[in-house]
């Protein structure tokens, strides 16, 4: 089993934490540097709970890049760093694993061509967790039964995007499947604006966001006489670790993209 050094860029935030713990407690896994924007030189170690972890800080990726060997750099920023520190790892050899949510289909696109000019593997996870990736998958397998479908997520007041990238994701791959259908009366009216949620090829998606949660999401089919829920829920970020684990031991083998963890799990 082979080394694996890693960066980490957003160390500092919750799932940050979860996968600098994750690093450490992996024996093939070594943590070489962490990027944090607001944040440039000393060491890890400066920060809160990160005590004995004598690991360099950059505030700027590529100079990481330029002065430390890295072969992952795990993305766990905010939307507006994500692709640029996905693209910028590409252009230094480096493969990204990504749960930064946000990107558009014209990002994947361009990072999917970028991995095929450098035959570098790429992975980017709208969920770590492997019974969101599962909720997922059993959802797309109930669409090709039901038409009628909407998705409620619920995460935590402090996520930047909505709908969620898992939402998202769950939407295209039940599409995938599905036949189109514009859900509801024909002559129904919001009478408030944004009553019915966000509109996904007919299908129906619904962001909550309020304290107390972590990373939730349900996905309700219906049809005469019956219906059927498939919900997954996160309670803490550790959940999230062994999918990150199963991708940066994925993506040393692999040199294309990968959206989705669905598409690594059998």
């Amino acid at each position: 089993m082979r080394d694996i050094k890693i960066v980490i860029a957003g160390p500092r935030g919750r799932m940050g934490r979860e996968a600098v713990r994750l690093v450490q407690q992996t024996d093939n896994f070594h943590l070489v540097a962490v990027v944090d924007h607001k944040n440039d030189g000393g060491s890890l170690s400066d920060f809160d709970g990160f005590s004995g972890l004598d690991i360099p800080v950059y505030s700027n990726i590529e100079e990481c890049f330029q002065k430390v060997e890295a072969d992952v750099l795990i993305v766990l920023t905010t939307p507006e760093f994500g692709m640029l520190h996905t693209k910028t790892a590409l252009s230094y050899g480096v493969r990204p694993v990504v749960g930064t949510t946000g990107f558009t289909k014209e990002n994947v696109n361009e990072l999917e061509a970028i991995c095929k000019e450098k035959g570098l593997g790429c992975i980017i996870a709208p969920n770590f967790a492997i019974g969101a990736v599962l909720m997922m998958k059993f959802a797309q397998l109930a669409g090709k039964y039901f038409n009628d479908v909407e998705i409620i997520e619920l995460h935590h007041d402090e996520k930047l995007d909505a709908p969620s990238g898992t939402a998202v994701k769950t939407a295209e791959m039940i599409a995938e499947v599905r036949e189109a259908k514009q859900q509801g009366h024909l002559n129904e009216k919001e009478t408030i604006a944004g009553a019915r949620g966000a509109d996904f090829d007919g299908m129906r998606i619904h962001s909550v966001r309020l304290p107390g949660l972590i990373a939730h999401q349900q996905v309700m089919f219906g049809a005469t006489g019956q219906t059927l829920t498939i919900r997954h829920d996160s309670y803490n970020r550790a959940s999230f670790m062994s999918g990150v684990k199963l991708a940066v031991d994925t993506v040393m083998k692999i040199d294309t993209l990968i959206y989705g963890l669905e598409n690594i799990i059998e």
